[in-house]
């Protein structure tokens, strides 16, 4: 037996896990939630040009898209029913119409006539660009700086991206532009709603998809839009459930405030910033297109506008206030 001079053993509390693969930290979660964000962002310019090939009609997509997360959510959102009730109905008018069902049309159709990387880039590219112009009209200063060299870049992507179909004229492209820019009016509609509500991501759902999910309905049921999805192909009724109803619907705009908790805005919106770019890349194996010389030069500028639109201006190391929205959280 062997005995020592040590007294009693004291217990040694275990020392704290260094953050690694099992045990993250708080800024590798928000990068990974934040990269999710931008694959899904990605996925709903993918599906906006899939559908002109799907079985599924508008209306089907949309009554997935809104009607998903109304499903999911409903325990949480009747808890929360006095507070979305509660919202002003100005208020509640920019975020149903920003990003509800004629955000969702617009957006759909535009991407039938167009590709995949004109929603990825215009939608949310032009969104700083239109906020920017209702805050004026509002008041409030215009942009300087940094901010308004990214506006700058983010016009000149634009036309770089649309030109090639001005001469020779492609009425059908331009069309379909000239709907995704009305789409991208309507996000920033929908952005600025946003600034004046006091509710959760998950009152945020709740008060864009219950009055939306109930609009789609009616114009369903009533004839107004037709639907397909009694005959449309299961694999397209799972698509579409998975990246616009659980994807775009549900978990972006959670995933995308827990980044922005986790990283900061701005490096959250300057990463996210990256969404057009990852749409143009997803878009040559999934969907067969091949960026055009348009393309590469101008969702680079589209993509580098927005993130100089999204940084926050400093003088004397203090933060002026912000005028321009983060990337939006798609849809």
């Amino acid at each position: 037996m062997v005995t020592t001079n040590a007294g009693p053993a004291t217990a040694t509390p275990p020392a704290a896990p260094a953050p690694g693969l099992l045990h993250p930290s708080p800024q590798a979660k928000g990068t990974l939630a934040l990269v999710v964000t931008v694959l899904i962002w990605a996925a709903f310019a993918l599906s906006a040009r899939a559908l002109s090939s799907s079985s599924l009609l508008p209306a089907d997509a949309a009554l997935l898209r809104f009607g998903v997360p109304v499903l999911v959510l409903a325990p949480a959102l009747w808890r929360r029913r006095r507070r979305i009730a509660a919202v002003r109905p100005a208020t509640a008018l920019k975020i149903a119409c920003g990003a509800g069902v004629p955000f969702f049309l617009a957006a759909m159709y535009g991407g039938s006539l167009t590709s995949a990387a004109f929603v990825g880039s215009i939608v949310p590219g032009m969104v700083p660009l239109f906020v920017s112009a209702l805050m004026v009209a509002g008041g409030r200063g215009a942009p300087r700086g940094t901010q308004a060299a990214g506006l700058g870049l983010i016009a000149v992507g634009v036309v770089a991206l649309v030109w090639r179909y001005v001469v020779p004229l492609n009425t059908q492209v331009l069309a379909g532009a000239g709907i995704l820019l009305v789409a991208s009016g309507l996000w920033a509609l929908y952005t600025v709603g946003l600034k004046e509500v006091d509710l959760d991501p998950v009152g945020s759902i709740g008060l864009l998809c219950l009055p939306s999910f109930a609009v789609m309905a009616l114009l369903v049921l009533t004839g107004v839009l037709p639907t397909g999805l009694a005959s449309a192909a299961g694999s397209d009724i799972a698509l579409f459930l998975v990246v616009q109803g659980l994807g775009v619907g549900l978990c972006a705009g959670l995933l995308y405030a827990f980044a922005i908790r986790s990283l900061g805005a701005e490096r959250s919106s300057t990463v996210g910033s990256l969404s057009p770019v990852a749409v143009v890349l997803l878009a040559i194996p999934l969907l067969g297109e091949s960026p055009t010389a348009a393309v590469l030069v101008g969702v680079p500028l589209i993509t580098a506008g927005v993130a100089l639109a999204n940084r926050r201006p400093r003088t004397h190391n203090r933060p002026l206030p912000r005028i321009q929205p983060e990337v939006p959280d798609h849809a």
